[in-house]
Order: structure tokens, then C-alpha cells, then sequence
């Protein structure tokens, strides 16, 4: 059992100790902390303390403490259109709005923004300087707001969203289409036929538009799935055309290319494996799962205008 005792004297000139002992002689040395760490220390709590009410930090109740310091930046009223100052206590996105107003009021840049919205597309892609900066501040547009569902480089996700680094464009791919698009948003819809047609013509339909891209060779059961497309028990050509190339006021696929948006077929090995995935998807149908939104009212017509463009030439639409 250890024993704590109180030493009541220390021997002059010896070294000090806290006037502690355990066990007798275990003591415990009593070294002042040096002046400079604890100049140091003080420091820091003194800085902690000014921080708390120079800059935003500790809630209070529903708020917080705001600090001291604002930042001012210009932001455009979405109902008048026009630019108004803003002033925000002192936080990093205020900073960032002040620093993205700073720019969007650089004269030469808010000079090209006027030469590229008074442009007509065709003026815009003839003239070197306006995609270049096209190319500059589309990049930024387009990491900000598309982004997010087609990825940075916009090659999309198969299934959910478009790749736009291809030449394929459901609802057109000519930059007015693009803008269209962009302002008015899209939804794609296919009706499914799993309650439709009877799980052999299912195969039989498979089979037939495999062989429109080349990935399987023509049949008995594609000449069976060729009658239904074309017919009218399945009335695939409605939307897809009678040559199966698509329309583009339907946002329909081309059948006839390698491109596949939503049934990844590209990625099965066997032609039993795509037939099968291809099946699954006629019968399926499209619905409520392909919807890009509207920018008229997030998007300036001008920042409209930079990213049709900036996705056109992503892909090298015609």
C-alpha cells in the first residue's frame, strides 16, 4: 500500500521538489515551466479570445457570433435582373462572392460577355477570342452547375445521365437544341412493354435492335422483332423512326449506333448477357428516372448561351 506524506522543509540549496513523497522516497520535482512557453501560452488565449469576436465562431442561442469584419460583393436581383450591393458579415463564402463580383466587374471581361451575348452561335465559334474565352468561363459554368450529374469532363453516367462527349444527342445537338435544352430542361419517357408484349416477343424485339448496331447477326427471331418495331403492336417506330435512327423533337435513341445512354450493353460479354439486358429494358421502360432541370430561372441568358457552346464543342456536335 503506498503512503503519501508531506515534507514539511527542504534542506536550503537542494534541489525542489512539490513537498510531496509516495512510498517513502518517491518524490516529484517542481520545475517552473520556462518564461518564453508561458509568455507563449497566454498568447495563444489571448488570440483564441479576440478570434471569437473578430470573426464568426461560437452559437448563441438560434444565431451566432457574427464577428466584427463584413465583406461587400454585387449580386444580380433575379426579379429586377439588375446588380445591387450586398454586405455580409465576414465568412468564406462571402469572401468568395466578393471575390467572384471583383471579377464579373473586370471591364474587359464584362466587354466580352456583352460582344458574346450581341453573337449570334455561328459568329461565336468563328471567332477565335470568343471560344477561347468560352472555353474559360464555360469550364467554370459547367464544374458549377452540370458538374455534379455529368462529371467534370462530361462523359455522364450509363444509366442516369448523358455522356456529352460523344457525338450522340437525344434532343438535338445543334447549339439553339443544346440551348433548348438547357432552358426548358428534359424528361425522357419510354412507355414499358413488359405488360405489353409477351416475354418471346420481348426476345424477338432484343434480338432486332441488336442487329441495327451490328451486335448480333440477322435472324429468324429478328425478322419476328422487326415485324413488331415496325407494326403496331409495338409502334417502336412512333418515336425511334422507321429507320430506327431516332427524333430528336422525342428525344428518342438512335438504334443504330453503338451509343447506349441507359441499357449498358457495351459492358456485357456475351450476346446472351446484352440480349438479356436489353430485354430488361424494353420491358422496363423509362420513367421519372431521365429529368435534367430547367436553368431559365437559376442561369443568366448569357450564361446560358457560354454553356451550350462550351457543351457543343465538348463533343463536336453538328
Amino acid at each position: 500500500m503506498s503512503e503519501n506524506t508531506q515534507n514539511v522543509q527542504q534542506p536550503s540549496g537542494a534541489v525542489q521538489t512539490t513537498g510531496h513523497a509516495w512510498d517513502g522516497d518517491l518524490q516529484e520535482y517542481n520545475n517552473p515551466l520556462p518564461r518564453w512557453w508561458l509568455w507563449c501560452f497566454y498568447g495563444t488565449v489571448v488570440f483564441s479570445i479576440l478570434y471569437w469576436f473578430i470573426y464568426p465562431s461560437w452559437p448563441v442561442g438560434r444565431t451566432w457570433i457574427k464577428g466584427f469584419g463584413t465583406v461587400n460583393y454585387t449580386v444580380v436581383d433575379k426579379v429586377t435582373g439588375k446588380e445591387k450591393e450586398e454586405s455580409y458579415r465576414w465568412n468564406t463564402r462571402a469572401l468568395l462572392l466578393e471575390e467572384l463580383g471583383d471579377a464579373a466587374n473586370n471591364k474587359q471581361r464584362k466587354d466580352m460577355l456583352a460582344k458574346v451575348q450581341a453573337a449570334s452561335y455561328d459568329q461565336v465559334v468563328k471567332d477565335p477570342k470568343m471560344m477561347e474565352f468560352v472555353r474559360s468561363v464555360g469550364k467554370g459554368l459547367f464544374g458549377d452547375n452540370c458538374a455534379a450529374c455529368h462529371g467534370r469532363g462530361g462523359q455522364g453516367v450509363v444509366g442516369m445521365y448523358p455522356n456529352l462527349t460523344d457525338d450522340d444527342w437525344l434532343w438535338g445537338g445543334g447549339m439553339e437544341q443544346i440551348h433548348e435544352t438547357l432552358v426548358q430542361g428534359r424528361k425522357g419517357f419510354m412507355p414499358a412493354f413488359g405488360q405489353v408484349l409477351k416475354p418471346e416477343q420481348l426476345d424477338d424485339v432484343a434480338e432486332y435492335v441488336l442487329t441495327l448496331s451490328n451486335e448480333a447477326k440477322p435472324n429468324e427471331a429478328s425478322e419476328r422483332g422487326k415485324e413488331i418495331f415496325q407494326g403496331q403492336i409495338g409502334g417502336c417506330y412512333y418515336c425511334h423512326g422507321a429507320d430506327a435512327k431516332g427524333l430528336p423533337s422525342q428525344g428518342s435513341a438512335n438504334l443504330t449506333d453503338k451509343i447506349w445512354a441507359i441499357a449498358d450493353v457495351p459492358a456485357q460479354k456475351t450476346l446472351a448477357d446484352k440480349k438479356a439486358v436489353l430485354k430488361n429494358f424494353i420491358s422496363a421502360g423509362v420513367n421519372n428516372i431521365r429529368v435534367m432541370p430547367a436553368w431559365k430561372d437559376r442561369l443568366s441568358l448569357t450564361d446560358i448561351k457560354l454553356l451550350a457552346v462550351y457543351v457543343r464543342q465538348l463533343g463536336g456536335a453538328k
